[in-house]
């Protein structure tokens, strides 16, 4: 009979996931994101964990895996971010240092 009484909580780590899936898509753009995005990922799957042994206890782990998307989103974001500012440093680097610099960097 208590049983029945007892109310379901709701799936562990889930409103924590998802800002932070949130947090790394709008801000994926800088390095914040990116670990946003590995933070949530990390909790996400802590999350998914703890549902999974025991369901019944919690209700929908809808959150969870909305989080769980954003996150990856994120980190997507934040890895194509971090590429891309690489790329735009070396280009910047090779311009500024001339070409000459460039070659005989690459010679060896």
């Amino acid at each position: 009979m208590e049983e029945l009484n007892r109310q379901k909580q709701v799936a562990p780590y889930s409103v924590l996931v998802l800002i932070l899936g949130i947090l790394s898509i709008l801000l994926g753009c800088l390095l914040v994101g990116l670990a946003c995005g590995i933070i949530g990922l990390i909790f996400a799957n802590k999350g998914l964990k703890v549902y999974n042994q025991h369901p019944e206890l919690y209700t929908g782990n809808g959150m969870l895996n909305a989080g769980k998307i954003t996150s990856i989103i994120g980190i997507i974001f934040g890895g194509i971010y971090l590429i891309y500012f690489i790329i735009v440093t070396l280009i910047l680097g090779g311009t500024a240092f001339g070409l000459e610099a460039i070659e005989s960097f690459m010679e060896y």
